[in-house]
C-alpha cells in the first residue's frame, strides 16, 4: 500500500485550506453527518490520518474520546500544539504517530474509525478499507472521505479551464490536481460502499461535500453568507443528483447494522 507519509512540505498549505471558507464547509458537513450517527454518550473514536488535528477536536468537544493517529510527525505535530491549547479537550485525546499500514490496535475496537482525506493519496482503496474495517467495533461505524472520482472535471470546468476540463472528462480520468498541488485519486460511492459491504458492514446514505462552492479559489463570505451557503451545501449533499457532482465523497457504513439512517 503506497501512502504518502511526509506532509512536512505540504502542511502549511493543508493548514491554511483547513482554515479557508472551503475548509470548513468541508469540515462543517463532515462532522454534522457523522456525529448524526455516534451515540450521545462517549464513543471511543478513531481518527487516522488526523493531520492537524480539526476532527479530532471537533470530536473531542462532542464528549468523545479519541485517539488521533497520522504517519507525519509534522502534522502531528500541529495537531499536539492545537490539543495543548485546549487544556478542557486534552484528556479525551490521544496522539499516536501512525499510518494506516502500521496502526497499533491489535485488539483494539472502536466505536467509529474515521479515515478523511487519506484515501486520495493511496494507489487503490481496497487495502486500506479492509484494514480500517476490522477496527470497527460491533454497531460502530467506518467514516470515509475521499476524492469524487464521479465529479473529476467539474472543478475544473467551473473555474474555465476548459481544455483541462475536457480532457479528464473525456479520458474518464482517475486521478487530477487537488488544492494541495498534488495528483490525486478518487474513487466513487458506490465502489467504497461495495468494500465496506465486503468486509461485513452495512453502508449508510452516502454525502456529497461541497457540491457549489468547491471552484471557488479566494472565496471570504461573511458570517450571513456563509451560513446560507453551508444550508444550501448540506440541503443538497445528501440529494440526488446533487451530491454526486461534490468535490468529495463521504461514506459510511455500520458494522452489524440492519436498517440505513437518514441524516
Amino acid at each position: 500500500m503506497d501512502a504518502l507519509t511526509d506532509f512536512a512540505t505540504v502542511g502549511a498549505a493543508y493548514s491554511a485550506h483547513s482554515l479557508s471558507a472551503r475548509g470548513r464547509l468541508r469540515h462543517d458537513l463532515v462532522a454534522r453527518r457523522l456525529l448524526a450517527e455516534l451515540p450521545a454518550g462517549p464513543a471511543r473514536v478513531l481518527d487516522v490520518g488526523c493531520g492537524d488535528g480539526e476532527m479530532t477536536l471537533r470530536l473531542a468537544a462532542a464528549g468523545h474520546q479519541v485517539t488521533a493517529a497520522d504517519p507525519s510527525a509534522e502534522m502531528l505535530g500541529a495537531a499536539a500544539r492545537r490539543v495543548r491549547a485546549r487544556p478542557d479537550l486534552a484528556p479525551q485525546i490521544r496522539l499516536v504517530e501512525a499510518g494506516i499500514d502500521s496502526l497499533p490496535f491489535e485488539r483494539e475496537r472502536f466505536d467509529a474509525v474515521c479515515c478523511h482525506g487519506v484515501l486520495m493519496y493511496l494507489d487503490d482503496a481496497a487495502e486500506a478499507v479492509g484494514r480500517l474495517a476490522g477496527l470497527v467495533a460491533r454497531g460502530g461505524v467506518l467514516s470515509i472521505l475521499t476524492k469524487n472520482r464521479a465529479a473529476t472535471g467539474f472543478r475544473e470546468a467551473l473555474r474555465g479551464e476548459y481544455r483541462a476540463a475536457r480532457d479528464l472528462i473525456e479520458h474518464g480520468a482517475a486521478t487530477s490536481v487537488g488544492n494541495l498541488g498534488l495528483r490525486t485519486r478518487g474513487d466513487t460511492a458506490q465502489d467504497l460502499d461495495a468494500l465496506a459491504a465486503r468486509h461485513g458492514l452495512a453502508p449508510l446514505p452516502w454525502q456529497g461535500v461541497r457540491v457549489f462552492h468547491d471552484h471557488h479559489v479566494d472565496w471570504n463570505p461573511g458570517p450571513e453568507e456563509y451560513v446560507q451557503a453551508l444550508q444550501t451545501e448540506w440541503a443538497a449533499s445528501t440529494r440526488d443528483p446533487y451530491r454526486q457532482l461534490g468535490r468529495l465523497v463521504h461514506t459510511l457504513a455500520r458494522h452489524g447494522a440492519e436498517r440505513r439512517r437518514t441524516p
